[in-house]
């Protein structure tokens, strides 16, 4: 069963934030200056979820 606690919060050097499976990052969860392209395909992009806006 995956659930939460399999994904990590990922803030890149432009401040984007993704949401990432710990296993496509091969347990580093630290921020990044950038994803490499197979960790960024299997990341979502924070912003397209709950758009650009604060609540």
């Amino acid at each position: 069963m995956v659930g939460y606690e399999s994904l990590a919060w990922i803030k890149d050097k432009n401040g984007k934030e993704y949401v990432c499976p710990i296993d496509a990052l091969k347990g580093d969860i630290s921020d990044r200056v950038e994803l490499n392209e197979d960790e960024r395909r299997a990341c979502m992009d924070v912003n397209l979820l709950i758009g650009t806006e604060r609540w």
